[in-house]
């Protein structure tokens, strides 16, 4: 199985880190230290050798940071983890921040310690978030200091070994377009920049450039990597070679010159020396590559990362490799949704359901020839009060048996080499108290608001966020997580810089992959979450309108349960809209089904309301 349930990390360790990076703080001549979650390479998932945070802290989610002072250690974490971050840590030794309503440049500004010397990593760190506490420290008089080490790094003596997972070349039928254009068209976008060169810092900007993709992170299928590719000449691709092989190796040298990651610091310093002018997107790449740069003479240009909006921008042939892994994974939670029905209540636990929906992946991609490479996220199965938390993963520890009366919330997602997936259901098990019913309904709602939208060109995230809103707002409720994320193809399922959140700047554009993910969560008493993946389709005309317009078109396939609406909630539109779309459903997993027994369960999912 890809899913390890095991419990990952202990509080019990962590007041005695804390203690062992205190007594190192002297030695570095500096007063607190900051360590983020983010790696060398800032992607939301990490190796094991970069699990700092958890290993300091026993805090596991996938955004956060801690810092540590003398007498003192603050957690900030954002609300889809308010609840796990002190289940996971010790009250005793730490403090709780929201990183969103108080960050840490802000925390530092109020915290009043005038002349505060704080240590940080700045390879861990973009320069973005450098600048902030810099101008924080400076109004307290203070300093930030950047450490040539890093401070967990020197007292973590059995940390795990970098990652060597192989690299394969992902075939052109779903990259849709060649390596050579794609670096091509990176190296004019520096020379129209005015640049000399541009650095890929993101691995996943190297991977869709070079059209390959990796092993090395459980759920995010590319290589650690960094690149720089010249406005004239042959681009450097930095990376281990024991993980190539021999096919990708000659592929990749008619691309590159293939140099070991440990160079990647010196030839940052010869572009520096070279006087060169050097493209760097300070929201991707760590504040150690401009500083590197600078130090040695050479000019930084801030930009976008320009592989980042055209990775994000599906090309057709992404598009009909996602449309195809959607149908084949449908057809898996199909299967799963009809063995979980013939499950006695109080028979199954979280974790059985959860491996019991990844056998069901690995069976259905095997018998189409599309194989599961991987899980694009720990599937979350949270039964009852477990699906309260947000990003729940369940272990030994928290597992939790489904019991009648309950929901189950799923949220699970597949990688293979046509695309990834994510999908979230939530399942009555028995029957089901109305007010559940009633927050069902109203997360249903949003979901199909969305899924019905039409807008403009221009329109980004954050101007169509609160559409999945209304119907909870006015019944007085809300969700704390963005409506929606952007998706890869065959890379991470969280993929900027497309949003629908009160933070999604990005304008909306045609072949963008985005969830549509609204929820609800009562503390202590029941989770839910629908979501289907969707394709921003290019302008089509309305009839009787003024102008074509902007819309989404759905990837995800897999029955809403209806068990769980309340009809008289639903308009007739939104009545519409679920019949269609359940009437597609049916359409086209059916043929996928044939001889299973699955098949009599989806035609009875998807009858009319």
């Amino acid at each position: 199985m890809f899913q390890n349930f095991d419990v990952l990390s202990s509080p019990d360790q962590a007041a005695s880190r804390i203690a062992s990076l205190r007594a190192n703080l002297k030695a570095s001549g500096i007063d607190a230290v900051a360590v983020p979650r983010s790696d060398e390479y800032l992607g939301e998932y990490v190796p094991a050798c970069a699990e700092r945070l958890a290993w300091l802290t026993g805090f596991t989610g996938s955004a956060g940071l801690v810092l540590v002072l003398k007498e003192q250690a603050h957690i900030f974490v954002d609300g889809r983890y308010a609840a796990q971050v002190r289940a996971q840590t010790d009250a005793a030794t730490f403090t709780y921040q929201d990183l969103i309503a108080t960050p840490l440049a802000h925390h530092l500004t109020h915290s009043g310690l005038k002349g505060l010397r704080l240590g940080i990593d700045p390879w861990t760190w973009p320069t973005a978030d450098v600048e902030k506490l810099e101008a924080a420290l400076d109004s307290l008089g203070g300093k930030l200091v950047l450490l040539e080490r890093n401070p967990v790094d020197a007292i973590w003596q059995d940390r795990p070994q970098p990652p060597l997972g192989t690299v394969t070349i992902q075939p052109l039928d779903y990259a849709g377009r060649p390596a050579r254009d794609k670096l091509a068209m990176i190296a004019e976008a520096a020379s129209d920049g005015g640049a000399d060169a541009v650095i890929l810092a993101d691995p996943s900007s190297v991977a869709w450039s070079f059209n390959i993709r990796g092993e090395d992170l459980p759920s995010t299928p590319h290589p650690l990597s960094r690149a720089i590719i010249p406005a004239n000449g042959r681009p450097q691709l930095f990376i281990d070679k024991r993980k190539t092989g021999i096919e990708a190796e000659a592929y990749l040298t008619q691309l590159a010159d293939l140099n070991p990651p440990s160079r990647f610091d010196e030839a940052l310093t010869a572009l520096g020396r070279s006087g060169g002018k050097i493209m760097v997107d300070p929201a991707v790449a760590s504040h150690a590559i401009p500083m590197l740069i600078k130090a040695a003479g050479g000019t930084v240009l801030t930009a976008t990362d320009p592989a980042r909006l055209p990775r994000a921008t599906k090309n057709a042939a992404e598009i009909a490799g996602s449309a195809a892994v959607h149908r084949q994974d449908g057809a898996a939670m199909v299967r799963f949704l009809a063995w979980l029905d013939d499950q006695q209540p109080g028979s199954l636990d979280e974790i059985g359901a959860a491996r019991q929906l990844e056998q069901f992946r690995r069976d259905t991609g095997e018998a189409m020839q599309m194989p599961l490479k991987a899980l694009s996220f720990d599937t979350i199965s949270g039964a009852g009060p477990n699906a309260a938390i947000m990003h729940y993963r369940v272990n030994t520890q928290t597992n939790r048996r489904v019991e009648s009366g309950e929901m189950l919330l799923i949220d699970s997602g597949g990688q293979y080499v046509g695309g990834t997936t994510d999908i979230t259901r939530t399942i009555a098990v028995g029957d089901v108290p109305e007010e559940q019913k009633r927050f069902f309904t109203l997360v249903l709602k949003g979901m199909i608001a969305i899924s019905l939208l039409r807008f403009p060109q221009g329109t980004r995230g954050l101007d169509i966020d609160a559409f999945a809103r209304i119907a909870l707002w006015k019944a007085g409720a809300d969700f704390a997580h963005g409506t929606g994320h952007g998706v890869g193809s065959y890379l991470s399922v969280h993929e900027g810089p497309q949003t629908i959140s009160r933070r999604g700047v990005q304008e909306l554009l045609p072949g963008m992959i985005v969830s549509n993910e609204p929820g609800y969560y009562r503390d202590g008493g029941f989770g839910i979450r629908i979501e289907n993946l969707v394709t921003v389709h290019p302008p089509r005309d309305i009839p009787g309108g003024d102008k074509p317009m902007l819309g989404f078109d759905t990837l995800t396939l897999c029955p809403i349960d209806q068990r769980l609406i309340l009809k008289d909630l639903l308009d007739q539109v939104e009545r519409e809209w679920l019949d269609a779309y359940h009437a597609r459903v049916r359409e086209e997993l059916s043929p996928l089904l044939s001889g299973d027994t699955a098949l009599t369960w989806l035609g009875a999912a998807t009858e009319p309301l």
